[in-house]
């Protein structure tokens, strides 16, 4: 019993041990400074067993465990890819460098890109001839002078595997009852298989030349009637050609194993649609989850992340995953803009701690006009090209979107993490490694002291105004 005793003791005090040797490595970014993902010296913890109100903290708990993390990453569009072919090599391999290299740059794990054209092509087009209901005429040779050649750099930046899941923004015009892929406008009842086929030519023609297809979402932006391509679906609707003709079809020619994500619209009809389509087992039976944007600002109220808590809670075996985002009317003299990047980590802290597992920006990369797009719906991108003097231009949004693509890989596991502090935001995953990423925001004009506690020890440390940090916990 003695040598029991003495053993258990000694048990307790090399967990101790272990956790009193734990290492904090803080990077952080932050306005009026030169900190841009910038190491900011390590940590130290020390016993503190129970924090007082009086003192701010970010706790962190590492013992319950939520939603698995899938990746971040952009949508490579024919805008970003044709501005990119404008760049001088070296600014095409610093763009590649700074977006996909886990070490030197901010390590993306995931993309989106469109079937045939969106509002960020330089015109309207499709892969078949009119009126060709066998598509017979299917051609993606389009994309093969710009969009193809870019993904494929892409791909090979990213160390050889970059998972792509791919959107549609309107079927060809002769399939629509408005003769326009623009303006809204539906899909004909009698061109649903058509339409259904021409996602999977689209996958299997990418695949074929190279590129893996990861997931698909079945209509972005199904409830706006747009000035671009654009095409009305209900929820009945969305759930009825999920279950008929999409997802049927997609197992009959062997691409079960596609990720098909529903919605691809903003948060505020999302519980709605949701609802409609996953309580049908028939219609939730092909889905692995429900996509969003963040324009739901529109109205000029704030994000609503409730509705995401709601799905997240009400069908927990389906995923949730940030499908489209940017700040829209670009200027030039705005990309300077510290509200920038604290939108982007605004949402990201929000829709992570509501169950999201991906996080995809819209375009990867814009000209200093923040196009080209065909109907002048010019928005901003985390780099801009000077294409006229060959540069890239960063915001900070860019190095936002790193404090977490950088730091949170694949697989890692979101983990309890709660601020004192209304005016620190947080969110923390464990990553497969055992290494620990704690994000800390500050929006406010003040710099805040405050001790990251866990496990009843504390490191004492500091968030500037208007800053973003993250902390490694190794």
């Amino acid at each position: 019993m003695k040598r029991i005793i003495c053993s258990l003791s000694f048990i307790a005090f090399l967990s101790a041990a272990i956790g009193q040797s734990k290492s904090v490595s803080v990077i952080t970014t932050a306005a009026g400074s030169d900190l841009r993902l910038s190491a900011r010296g390590t940590l130290s913890f020390k016993t503190h067993k129970q924090p007082l109100e009086t003192e701010p903290c970010i706790f962190v708990d590492p013992a319950n465990k939520f939603q698995t993390f899938t990746g971040i990453g952009a949508a490579l569009t024919d805008a970003s890819a044709e501005t990119f072919a404008l760049l001088p090599k070296d600014k095409q391999q610093e763009l590649l460098t700074a977006y996909f290299d886990p070490q030197k740059g901010i390590g993306y794990t995931l993309a989106r890109t469109s079937i045939h054209s969106c509002d960020f092509s330089s015109g309207s087009y499709t892969y078949v001839k009119d009126n060709d209901k066998e598509l017979s005429s299917f051609s993606v040779a389009h994309d093969e002078q710009y969009r193809i050649p870019f993904i494929k750099q892409a791909i090979a930046a990213a160390g050889g595997k970059l998972p792509l899941y791919v959107s549609p923004w309107s079927p060809p015009a002769w399939m629509k009852d408005n003769n326009s892929m623009l303006q809204g406008g539906k899909l004909k009842a009698e061109f649903q298989q058509t339409w259904a086929n021409y996602y999977v030519k689209f996958i299997k023609t990418y695949e074929a030349l190279g590129i893996p297809v990861w997931g698909l979402t079945v209509q972005n932006e199904p409830m706006a009637k747009q000035r671009w391509e654009s095409c009305i679906f209900t929820a009945e609707e969305e759930r009825d050609f999920i279950k008929n003709f999409l997802g049927p079809t997609l197992q009959k020619q062997g691409l079960r194993s596609k990720k098909l994500i529903a919605w691809d619209h903003n948060r505020d009809l999302l519980y709605q649609r949701a609802s409609v389509i996953l309580n049908d087992k028939e219609a939730a039976k092909y889905l692995w989850g429900i996509g969003f944007h963040w324009y739901e600002t529109w109205t000029g109220g704030p994000m609503q992340f409730d509705n995401l808590r709601l799905v997240n809670q009400a069908f927990p075996d389906k995923n949730l995953i940030f499908t489209e985002g940017c700040k829209e009317k670009f200027h030039i003299d705005s990309v300077n803009n510290w509200s920038l990047g604290e939108r982007y980590g605004y949402s990201m802290i929000n829709d992570f701690n509501n169950g999201t597992v991906a996080w995809t920006d819209w375009n990867i990369l814009l000209d200093e006009h923040g196009g080209p797009n065909h109907v002048g719906n010019f928005c901003f991108a985390p780099i801009h090209a000077d294409t006229k003097n060959g540069k890239l231009i960063y915001t900070n949004a860019y190095y936002y979107l790193g404090h977490f693509s950088k730091y949170i890989r694949p697989g890692a596991k979101r983990i309890g993490a709660s601020s004192s502090r209304t005016k620190l935001q947080t969110t923390a995953f464990q990553n497969t490694d055992g290494s620990i990423a704690v994000i800390v925001m500050n929006q406010s004009d003040e710099k805040l002291n405050y001790k990251l506690w866990v496990n009843g020890e504390a490191a004492e440390t500091e968030s500037l105004p208007h800053s973003i940090s993250t902390l490694i916990i190794k």
